[in-house]
């Protein structure tokens, strides 16, 4: 949908529910488009759970104390 400055003005609530709804609205000024207004979506956040599945390989000994740190414990 096209609309002019002053549509948009008077017309701001209609326009958000249009966006709302799906719509695309250009704002235009002396028939030149300047702004577009869209619906405004989250990005979400990938579960990454199990991403990596099969690409990492843990030591068996990945918690042992290495022999020259035994003092330190």
């Amino acid at each position: 949908m096209r609309v002019t400055i002053h549509q948009a003005k008077t017309q701001f609530s209609k326009l958000l529910r249009l966006v709302a709804a799906g719509e695309e609205v250009v704002i235009l000024n002396r028939d030149r488009p300047v702004a577009r207004v869209v619906s405004f979506t989250r990005k979400t956040r990938k579960d990454l759970r199990g991403d990596l599945k099969g690409k990492i390989r843990i030591a068996r000994d990945f918690d042992a104390t290495p022999e020259d740190f035994r003092d330190y414990t």
